[in-house]
C-alpha cells in the first residue's frame, strides 16, 4: 500500500496525485458522481476542490467524510492492476 503524499487539483474532476514511492498520475473522479450516496456530493465543484490529504490514512478526504482506499487510488493514477486482495 502507498500513501498519498501530495495532491493538487487540475481541472474539471481531475487531481494529480503522487504517493510515497514517487509514483503517480492524474485521477479523473467524474465517474464518482454517477454511484451517488456520499459521491453526489461532488456534483458542487467547490465541495469537490476542498480537499485535504489526511496523512494518518495515506488518502485524499473531503470533510473527513469522503475518502477513497489508497490502493485504488494508486490503481486509477498509475493504471497499475489493484492488488489480488481487491479483486472482486
Amino acid at each position: 500500500m502507498q500513501d498519498v503524499v501530495s495532491a493538487n487539483y487540475c481541472e474539471g474532476y481531475k487531481i494529480e496525485l503522487r504517493f510515497e514511492d514517487g509514483n503517480g498520475g492524474i485521477v479523473d473522479f467524474s465517474n464518482f458522481l454517477c454511484r451517488g450516496g456520499v459521491f453526489k456530493k461532488f456534483e458542487d465543484i467547490n465541495f469537490f476542490k476542498d480537499f485535504r490529504i489526511n496523512k494518518d490514512l495515506g488518502v485524499i478526504t473531503w470533510n473527513d467524510e469522503i475518502d477513497i482506499a489508497p490502493e485504488s487510488l494508486y490503481s486509477y493514477a498509475t493504471d497499475s492492476a489493484l492488488p489480488a486482495w481487491m479483486e472482486p
